[in-house]
Parts: C-alpha cells; sequence; structure tokens
C-alpha cells in the first residue's frame, strides 16, 4: 500500500475508514480502457445480486432506485472531473493515467472505488482497484458484512475485466 500513500487525494478518502480492500491486476490498458471495461462488467449472476440487494435493503429502512443495467461505456465516456456521474458513482478525483476515485453516499455508508495505475516495464502497468467504505450508522455494516464475499467475487470480476477491455 506504500504506493497508493504517494497520491495525497486518497489519503483524504482513506482517513478513518471502516473498510479498505485492493484488488491488484496488471494489464497494459491506460486507465480509461481499464475503468471503460471495470464498469461494463455486469454478467448475469451480478444482474441477479442486484435484485436480491432490492429486497435486502428494505429491511434495513433503505431503498433501491430499481436494478442497474450494464453499462457501455467507452473509453471517452469516462468522466475525470471532480462531480462528474461514472454510472451510479460521482468522480471524487481524477488525474490523467494515473487516478481515478468515484464514491457513492447513502444514509448508512459511503463507499469509494478507487483505480491507482502503478506503470510498470514494457507500457505493462499494475491497477490497484481499491473499495474504501466509511460507516454512518449501524446500517453501515450490518449491510456491509452481509455483502462483503459477493463484493469480494464483483470487484475482482470488474478487475479482471478491465485488464481484458481492449
Amino acid at each position: 500500500m506504500s504506493f497508493l500513500q504517494q497520491i495525497p487525494e486518497l489519503q483524504l478518502i482513506l482517513a478513518g475508514a471502516d473498510h479498505v480492500d485492493v484488488k491488484v491486476v496488471e494489464g497494459e490498458q491506460s486507465l480509461r480502457e481499464f475503468m471503460a471495461g471495470m464498469i461494463g462488467y455486469q454478467p448475469a449472476w451480478v444482474t441477479f445480486l442486484y435484485g436480491v440487494r432490492a429486497i435486502f435493503v428494505r429491511f434495513l429502512g433503505m431503498k433501491q432506485a430499481g436494478i442497474p443495467r450494464r453499462p457501455n461505456l467507452s473509453p471517452a465516456d469516462i468522466p475525470m472531473l471532480p462531480g462528474q456521474k461514472l454510472t451510479f458513482f460521482s468522480v471524487r478525483a481524477a488525474k490523467e493515467d494515473s487516478y481515478l476515485v468515484a464514491e457513492i453516499t447513502d444514509k448508512h455508508l459511503t463507499a469509494a472505488l478507487g483505480v491507482v495505475v502503478e506503470p510498470l516495464k514494457d507500457n505493462l502497468k499494475r491497477f490497484h482497484v481499491l473499495t474504501i467504505v466509511h460507516y454512518h450508522n449501524w446500517a453501515g455494516p450490518v449491510y456491509f458484512n452481509v455483502i462483503r464475499p459477493f463484493h469480494h467475487l464483483v470487484v475482482g470480476g470488474m478487475a479482471r475485466a478491465g485488464v481484458k477491455s481492449r
């Protein structure tokens, strides 16, 4: 995680986090290519999980506005300015070919999804895919601990899809 500590914008988001995990994959994509492939990952089983989530969150007093459709983004569609929308996330910080952090805030938690690019040799890059969670109330840890096993499968699949995006 020392490589990630070199990005001041990321340190603000990591401060006081209740949960942080990092998935790492390698590829030759640009950050925008990687993000387009990663965000576009939504096989049928993930869509099914969104349906299950819609029922589960009602027990916690929350709502889900429908089941998200698989986004079809090109690299040019990836927003890089704070406040711009990346599906249901909002970009918080971004630097071309270096990093992108987007987040979503709900009553129970704020979740950030970040990708940091670490240049390697021969045009190869290491993509650090971060999930950063801050709980707001009792429902935050209840919700996240129930979805955590699926979260690891989904984000791992997203990361692998990002390096297959060319």
